[in-house]
């Protein structure tokens, strides 16, 4: 039989993330390509410990729960907002969701109609582009420098395409990893609102930062644009995030926090897609968010401080014959540097020849919605061990060096 899929489904398939994550699974391949934090980190034996204690308190673990998310877990969210992010924001206008790509995957159905303009940071992350275009949005880019969404840009943006939502991540984008300033904050936060413009401020990076700081003072530095919109009262605001790269992504527990309109529409969405996410997972976590023997914010810091180091020795790479010609900035937090290849490369053909020695990066081309960035490419530094850094920055450097010497 032949399939007669929707036109639409070829977004889904035309990604070379594809093949860079079947190679993955082999023992000496090394990927720079994709959005994971290190393993070796994760709290595994407090993991193991909420596990049996959630396990063996009560069969009930184990039944359908509410659609919106298991409720201690909620308020364990808006009670540690409320001390560390300023988030002021009760637990029924949180939906806990399988991740933040569902997140934005039930707002793009809930909130896009085929043919809706969407603004998004530029570059911007794979996945969001891929859910849009998806649900047969007009994805439009806005332009970013380092201090985050360039304001006359958005505005001509604005303007010229009276588009219906604003996607953004300003702490660490992903894939630039810029934290926007405080200004550029509220001079975006102002023009959507002046507009009617909903915008989708990802948190996922903006626990990993480098800066000695506590929680409470980076967030006095750099508030989120959903407090500073009144944790939901403003309604322009909604905020996603997830534990994926704080404990484990294969916890699949992420989260959505806005108006209660907005939540409720989107816990009717979640009730079509798959009735709730996993209850399970979400008792694992509370036990262990809980437990006198686990602090999520010591862990944080602990992930902060490696990171940190993992970055440092990536920058030190960086500085080799073979990438004297790149350029880039080092990042203040998150989990990717956006590198500038030497001229006349093209991130795709480099992939090809870097994929043959056994190494992967994502290139540029996938972060922008009209085909530009075949000069960039996105390294993650969180998921490589320190022998693998060494090692596979070393490869895609010979893949460099064997373009560069055709040249």
């Amino acid at each position: 039989m032949q399939y007669s899929f929707a036109a639409r489904t070829e977004v889904m398939l035309s990604s070379p993330l594809h093949l860079i994550r079947s190679l993955a699974n082999r023992e000496s391949f090394i990927s720079f390509a994709e959005e994971l934090p290190a393993e070796e980190l994760f709290p595994v034996s407090s993991l193991e410990a909420a596990a049996a204690a959630v396990i063996s308190n009560s069969p009930t673990a184990l039944q359908y729960g509410e659609p919106q998310g298991f409720l201690p877990l909620r308020e364990w969210l808006s009670e540690d907002w409320k001390r560390t992010k300023r988030i002021d924001v009760g637990p029924d206008q949180i939906l806990l969701t399988t991740g933040v790509q569902q997140a934005m995957d039930l707002l793009a159905r809930v909130y896009v109609e085929p043919g809706d303009r969407v603004l998004v940071e530029s570059p911007a992350s794979p996945g969001y582009l891929q859910v849009f275009k998806m649900q047969g949005a007009v994805v439009i880019p806005v332009d970013s420098d380092q201090n985050g969404l360039i304001p006359e840009r958005l505005l001509e943006q604005i303007e010229r395409t009276q588009p219906k939502l604003l996607v953004a991540s300003p702490n660490f984008s992903n894939p630039t990893g810029v934290l926007w300033s405080l200004e550029r904050r509220k001079e975006v936060l102002d023009l959507c609102r002046e507009h009617s413009i909903l915008i989708i401020e990802d948190n996922s990076y903006g626990d990993l930062y480098f800066e000695k700081l506590s929680q409470r003072e980076f967030t006095s530095l750099y508030p989120s644009l959903f407090a500073m919109d009144g944790s939901g009262s403003g309604q322009g605001v909604l905020y996603i995030g997830s534990f994926s790269k704080t404990i484990a992504p294969a916890l699949r527990t992420g989260w959505a926090a806005g108006s209660r309109p907005l939540i409720d529409m989107l816990a009717a969405a979640k009730q079509l897609a798959d009735w709730q996410s996993s209850t399970l997972n979400q008792r694992f976590l509370h036990n262990m968010l809980e437990s006198s023997a686990f602090d999520i914010h010591e862990h944080i810091k602990m992930l902060n401080r490696e990171y940190d180091t993992r970055l440092k020795l990536m920058n030190g790479l960086l500085q080799r014959p073979a990438w004297q010609d790149a350029s880039y900035v080092i990042p203040k937090g998150g989990m990717f540097i956006w590198l500038q290849l030497p001229d006349g490369l093209d991130s795709l053909a480099l992939l090809k020849c870097a994929l043959g020695k056994g190494a992967a990066f994502l290139p540029g081309t996938l972060c922008y919605p009209d085909g530009r960035g075949s000069g960039w490419i996105r390294l993650n530094f969180t998921h490589p061990g320190r022998d693998e850094l060494l090692l596979g920055m070393s490869l895609i450097g010979e893949a460099i060096g064997e373009f560069t010497a055709r040249s």
